[in-house]
């Protein structure tokens, strides 16, 4: 039966071994925020990695002490009897470098200066992540995951580090996910960072010396992105074209909320610009364009998995527009060209790509049945 993993703790772990990244930059001294569910086996076998979409971090499940309403992101996915069984494996969650939940990013004080980083903070790339997250997996003495996960830019996390460590990934999930973001997200992207960086408030990524938060361009950038993350469908049957004045031929001519979709946006932005760090949104949408492991085989990738030996499950959803089935098929196609155990589901759900976030039978029932097979190579 399923329950609640309860009350969970963060820790911070130090490295400082210079980290290269793939901008030819370094990264020394840094920190990253951990949290892990579960017991590791004596033959530690049983690690299972989950990578975070943009705007989550190292806290996949439970709630922390005296925070009961403080769920984490995939509450629903993983605990004890949940689809990803923290009483069979051993789960890690880890914040990317550049986040604002904890591990260095452009709010950390760089030692250069003892300022915060800001705009000086270098680019990061989702293989970066994985680099980072691989040495994470090293000071626990994990050699091979059972599976590493994600969802979204999680998924290519993980896709990431079947092909950048091949021998160190059993199963790789990829979930809602695409091996590239075609143009018209790279542009829903770019709207989203003009937003951000037209904010007055903004001061060149240096507003934390300013004592100011370019909230304004954080709540536009929020309320862009979750359009993309809904479907017309789901919007339609959560707001329709509801309004909140009842009263017919009614026209507001100072652009206050009048539809409740409009509420409801308001209300995601405001939220969002208050909790969340401009400049690493900026960082992680430009992570996600710079996503295509196929460019350095001439846009050929069948040729950028020939070395992988992972076995794979990528599951897409009839209504996610912005990460379309077609895109998993795509990737589907590249592995099953080098004959890899693939397993791929086009779940039929009405949320649109946040549907990889929310509880659905057919979901949750496919990827728990992958995750018994998988227990049973560890046992």
């Amino acid at each position: 039966m399923e329950s609640s993993i309860g009350i969970v703790t963060a820790k911070k772990m130090h490295f400082s071994a210079p980290l290269l990244l793939q901008s030819g930059q370094s990264l020394a001294d840094y920190d990253l925020m951990v949290e892990t569910y579960g017991v590791l086996n004596a033959q530690r076998s049983n690690a299972v990695l989950i990578c975070h979409a943009l705007n989550a971090s190292h806290h996949v499940a439970g709630h922390y002490l005296h925070e009961p309403q403080s769920l984490g992101w995939w509450d629903n996915m993983v605990g004890p009897g949940k689809p990803l069984d923290t009483q069979r494996f051993f789960i890690i969650g880890i914040n990317n470098l550049g986040s604002c939940f904890g591990s260095t990013g452009p709010m950390s004080l760089d030692p250069a200066t003892g300022r915060p980083y800001g705009a000086r903070f270098p680019v990061v790339t989702v293989e970066d992540w994985v680099n980072a997250q691989a040495r994470v997996a090293d000071a626990l003495g994990i050699e091979r995951f059972a599976a590493v996960m994600g969802g979204s830019l999680g998924g290519m996390q993980a896709l990431a580090w079947s092909i950048t460590y091949p021998e160190r990934v059993a199963h790789c999930l990829a979930i809602a996910s695409t091996p590239k973001l075609s143009a018209q997200n790279i542009a829903f992207n770019e709207v989203a960072r003009s937003a951000i960086l037209s904010d007055p408030d903004f001061h060149g990524g240096d507003y934390y010396t300013h004592g100011v938060k370019p909230r304004i361009g954080l709540r536009l950038a929020r309320m862009i992105g979750h359009i993309t993350y809904l479907s017309d469908e789901d919007m339609a049957a959560k707001f329709g074209r509801a309004r909140f004045s009842q009263k017919k031929n009614t026209y507001n001519f100072n652009f206050d909320i009048e539809f409740e979709v409009e509420s409801y946006l308001r209300h995601q932005g405001g939220k969002f610009a208050e909790y969340f760090d401009a400049n690493t949104y900026l960082l992680a949408t430009r992570a996600l364009d710079y996503f295509d492991p196929a460019q350095a085989y001439a846009g050929d990738l069948s040729a950028a998995l020939a070395n992988t030996r992972a076995n794979y499950l990528v599951v897409s959803f009839t209504t996610d527009w912005r990460f379309p089935p077609a895109r998993s098929q795509e990737l589907v196609k590249a592995l099953l060209e080098h004959k890899r155990a693939v397993t791929y589901a086009e779940i039929n759900a009405p949320h649109g790509h946040d549907a990889f976030l929310l509880t659905d039978d057919r979901y949750h029932n496919l990827v728990r049945a992958y995750y018994a097979r998988i227990a049973q190579e560890c046992a």
